[in-house]
């Protein structure tokens, strides 16, 4: 892993106004680098920004106040450097799941012949292990295997960057555990770098290289764990046990 910046924020601050125009500030001098080809988790209360965090360095939501960088570039609105992949899957219900992944090839931003792209989705078909239901309808798929054709499609326009909000969090625990898993093989393939946010303590120990944690609303960083533990990791061990606990405690005292 690089030690070159891939995401840089710097003294972030949002807020939003409320109906009655009352200022809710919800990031507060937020500064934090993700380095290339890194895995980093977010976790912290809901409603403390995360979400809003993802959403400022996908370009979709211009902060008040401080500065983000992509690439080293300054972050002015969406580009295809930066994907964001949401807990609700957004796939098309009259595309096939072939369909759905090859989309954003067929926008002009993305566009590419015709047999890199039939090569660059298949290939994603068979590293997600779905290639036996390209032609299938979402509705046809588990929980799991439409989230595994949203990471898929927002691979297909190989972004260097990967937001993920907490995409794992409506699936049932043992689909959690093998998206888990799945998560883990296509990040080391790919090598992309990733910014998850996540609930789940065990969950960012599991994937990250380190943990951001967030207080209360206005978010601002608790602390950042460096996890150090090699993978694959041992949910039941005693190292990632005792991690947990450490956090969870650090968490309780600070809220």
């Amino acid at each position: 892993m690089s030690g070159k910046a891939k995401i840089s924020v710097r003294s972030l601050s949002h807020a939003f106004v409320s109906t009655n125009n009352q200022r809710l500030p919800v990031l507060e001098d937020v500064s934090l680098e993700v380095r290339t080809g890194e895995f980093v988790c977010l976790i912290g209360p809901s409603g403390c920004g995360k979400s809003t965090l993802l959403m400022c360095i996908g370009g979709h939501l211009p902060p008040e106040g401080g500065e983000l960088f992509a690439n080293g570039a300054p972050i002015v609105g969406p580009g295809p450097d930066r994907v964001i992949v949401f807990q609700q899957t957004t796939l098309f219900p009259w595309l096939t799941v072939r369909e759905n992944v090859e989309y954003g090839l067929r926008l002009k931003a993305n566009r590419v012949v015709q047999a890199t792209k039939t090569d660059r989705v298949e290939a994603l078909l068979q590293m997600i292990g779905l290639k036996e239901f390209a032609d299938r309808l979402p509705y046809e798929l588990s929980g799991g295997m439409r989230q595994r054709v949203e990471i898929a499609r927002a691979l297909a326009v190989d972004p260097d960057i990967i937001l993920m909000d907490e995409p794992f969090g409506a699936l049932d625990a043992l689909t959690r555990l093998h998206m888990q898993n799945e998560m883990l093989q296509i990040w080391k393939q790919t090598k992309k770098t990733v910014l998850f946010v996540t609930h789940d303590i065990m969950e960012a120990l599991i994937l990250a290289d380190r943990i951001v944690v967030f207080g209360p609303r206005p978010a601002r960083i608790l602390e950042i764990f460096e996890v150090q533990a090699p993978r694959p990791r041992d949910r039941g061990s005693a190292e990632l046990t005792q991690m947990a606990k450490e956090i969870a405690r650090r968490l309780d005292a600070r809220l």
